[in-house]
């Protein structure tokens, strides 16, 4: 099983309510996950208003495909996304205990 964590951080130039940053939120959320099938959170500086941070987590039985799943979902937030991304970072984990016989 390998594991992918997606982390995104984004500036939100101009946002002065939480209620702002949460419609960008959602709509971004709601986008990937339907688009892609993956998990997606917002994972950091919940209180800030002009600052979002989302986790993207997907699952599967290959690393090229987390890898290519990881920098699709990527492009996409890249290309629509209302706020300016400022930093990204990847990890993927491997669970490299044999599978069960089920």
């Amino acid at each position: 099983m390998i594991i992918g964590l997606l982390r995104v951080e984004f500036r939100l130039h101009g946002n002065d309510s939480l209620k702002g940053k949460r419609k960008v939120c959602s709509s971004l959320k709601q986008k990937v996950a339907n688009k892609f099938n993956v998990a997606v959170a917002e994972v950091e500086a919940m209180d800030n208003k002009e600052r979002l941070v989302l986790g993207i987590v997907t699952v599967a039985n290959q690393t090229s495909k987390v890898d290519s799943r990881l920098s699709k979902v990527q492009a996409m937030i890249e290309a629509i996304s209302p706020a300016e991304v400022v930093h990204v970072s990847t990890e993927v984990f491997s669970d490299t205990e044999e599978a069960a016989p089920w």
